[in-house]
């Protein structure tokens, strides 16, 4: 993996990101008293907290397996993401308490344009560091990041309308409209922890890989098949960086125990080759236990 790709400098680094960040954004809000842009200064704090809690997550799953723990700890990272989740759900809800209070008392903001330059170049460091966030989480296989990432530019995305609202309530001398804008930045998170929640259970849960990468591994399996019959009840899960890959192997009855064990070995390369960090589970049978539909021998199939 290179440096770029290494999960814990990067989350490091997001923590710090994310600190800048909410610094200006609170000076914008400070500097206009707007309810909208209080409302995008107070998503940062989840963002801090998200990096944070994916600091920790990273570290959590980056430990060896022990007795406790014999598959490792890779699911961390769902926690975390889980966890950032619910923080975003709480800011929605905070943030919807203040945007009915400024709908009640409306008031004019003061220093506009000072709070939308700040706001504007808070906006803009989220857009590549969240962008960045997406390629490493991706390159590493980091759930935690990938959340990360995703939070980030849904903050970039709604920084953008917030904006473009308060432009238009100072063009238009209509103050409710700030509120209104809160509340929209308040639904539209709500949908983004929606998103974070669902992928993060569905790794917990163990839910079926991508098929394309599931496909890449048949055609491992296959290439690699010399000297043994066919392979079948092939098995594909993730956790985090983690990819579990467990399949029957079918060999010839008669077949020497070491020479099944070198198949397995080259397939258990070719497999780690395709998909990266691996545990690989290899069930070796006879020829009667063949199957229909079973994976063959690329030149047999």
């Amino acid at each position: 993996m290179s440096e770029a790709a290494r999960p814990l400098p990067t989350a490091w680094a997001s923590l710090g990101v994310a600190c800048v960040v909410l610094a200006l954004k609170t000076a914008a809000w400070r500097a206009t008293g707007s309810v909208a842009l209080y409302s995008d200064a107070l998503e940062c704090i989840i963002n801090v907290a998200a990096a944070a809690l994916a600091l920790f997550a990273l570290w959590f799953a980056g430990q060896p397996a022990d007795d406790n723990h014999p598959y490792g700890h890779h699911k961390a990272e769902y926690l975390s993401a889980v966890v950032e989740g619910t923080l975003v759900f709480a800011t929605a809800a905070a943030i919807a308490w203040e945007a009915w209070a400024g709908w009640q008392h409306p008031h004019p903001p003061s220093r506009a344009g000072l709070g939308m330059a700040v706001n504007a170049a808070a906006s803009a460091i989220n857009l590549v560091w969240g962008l960045r966030l997406l390629r490493i989480g991706a390159r590493a296989r980091s759930p935690a990041l990938a959340a990360s990432g995703r939070h980030v530019l849904t903050d970039v995305w709604t920084s953008a309308g917030v904006l473009a609202g308060f432009a238009l309530v100072v063009a238009t001398g209509i103050f409710r409209l700030d509120a209104v804008i809160a509340a929209l930045v308040a639904i539209n998170i709500l949908y983004a922890g929606y998103r974070i929640v669902r992928d993060s259970v569905g790794g917990l849960m163990d839910e079926i890989v991508d098929p394309a990468l599931r496909d890449r591994v048949e055609c491992a399996i296959a290439t690699h098949l010399d000297g043994a019959i066919e392979a079948h009840d092939l098995r594909c899960r993730r956790a985090g960086a983690m990819t579990f890959v467990e399949f029957h192997l079918v060999v010839d009855g008669g077949m020497p125990v070491s020479t099944a064990h070198a198949i397995c070995d080259r397939l258990e390369s070719a497999v780690r080759r395709t998909v990266g960090l691996a545990s690989i589970y290899i069930h070796v049978e006879p020829d009667e236990k063949a199957k229909e539909g079973a994976i063959l021998p690329a030149r047999a199939a």
